[in-house]
């Protein structure tokens, strides 16, 4: 059975079993969900497909391939370090909206990598969005809630505008499968524009620094690892060697050094070093070489580690203070 599961369905079946458990056996369920996710993950082998026919066009909402299957192996054990991390915490180990949300986004993230059509991968960015968003919420204070609201705004205009690319896209080939798109159309553009809000672009990266320093301790790590890195994973599968994000990672590489000197808040600074080290991986893509856009996957699996660690550690501190 393992390597034929829907990877995001273990974690949304977990997700609909944890309000009804408590105490050892929700510990229990919460670290078994990645484990078992990440047992299935690496049975999946390169090639497989879900498809299925609507209205006309063939679905793929689970696409298995060299670039989807590290990402896969990425997010669960970055589910895995973020779960154990909560246990740890007395204040929200008992969260029950925190670890619903918490476990659906991670799957959400999930089902993103794996889709293999603009219409599953729009589905699981708007989940990925709402998901999210609780996560900031559950510290349960008027600034988190405000940055809340306007962080699930700027998302959900990402979500629309990658509609409305994939729409024009899909009108003008007919073919709804995520793959290469480029910067030929108004549907790659629209795309383009899309996943730049989710992968923190200059101009469009304020959603970052302004609602991650407002979530819960486990909340920021959750964070740190899924939205950015859905975004960098799209656009290595959609715009590999696509020249402007040469300059684009460039730019994220050096501006936000200069805000993270003069910052006094510690998850400020956390929030324009994420930017920093995203501007890396998209600079890879661009360049759009084999060993480019692994160098820049390989730096995804880097910066989830350390920058999970340095959240965590940022956490901890605050959580005793």
């Amino acid at each position: 059975m393992l390597g034929s599961v829907p990877p995001f369905l273990i974690f949304f079946a977990g997700a609909l079993l944890i309000p009804f458990v408590r105490g050892l056996p929700r510990m229990a369920l919460l670290l078994l969900l990645p484990i078992l996710g990440g047992a299935n993950a690496w049975a999946i082998q390169d090639g497989f497909q879900i498809q299925y026919d609507l209205l006309g066009y063939t679905l793929t909402p689970v696409r298995a391939d060299r670039l989807s299957l590290l990402f896969g192996y990425l997010f669960h054990l970055a589910a895995l370090i973020a779960i154990t991390y909560s246990l740890h915490l007395k204040r929200e180990d008992s969260d029950t909206v925190q670890h619903v949300a918490g476990v659906i986004y991670a799957g959400s993230a999930l089902g993103a990598v794996f889709a293999g059509d603009f219409i599953t991968l729009f589905v699981f960015w708007e989940l990925l969005a709402i998901s999210s968003v609780f996560l900031i919420w559950t510290r349960r204070t008027p600034e988190s809630l405000r940055a809340g609201m306007r962080y699930l705004i700027v998302h959900v205009v990402s979500g629309v505008t990658l509609l409305a690319g994939a729409m024009v896209w899909v009108h003008q080939t007919g073919d709804p499968t995520f793959g290469f798109i480029g910067l030929e159309g108004l549907a790659g553009w629209l795309i383009f524009l899309a996943l730049g809000v989710k992968a923190a672009f200059p101009l469009l990266h304020s959603w970052l620094i302004d609602a991650y320093p407002e979530g819960t301790a486990t909340g920021t790590v959750f964070l740190s690892a899924f939205t950015t890195k859905v975004a960098v994973y799209a656009l290595a599968r959609g715009y590999p060697g696509t020249e402007v994000l040469i300059y684009i990672g460039a730019f994220m590489a050096c501006f936000p050094i200069f805000y993270a000197v003069i910052e006094n808040d510690l998850r400020r600074t956390l929030g324009y070093s994420m930017i920093n080290q995203i501007g890396f991986m998209v600079c890879g893509i661009g360049v759009g070489t084999a060993l480019a856009v692994n160098g820049a996957v390989a730096h995804a699996f880097n910066d989830v580690l350390f920058k999970g660690l340095l959240f965590m550690s940022m956490g901890a501190v605050l959580h005793m203070t």
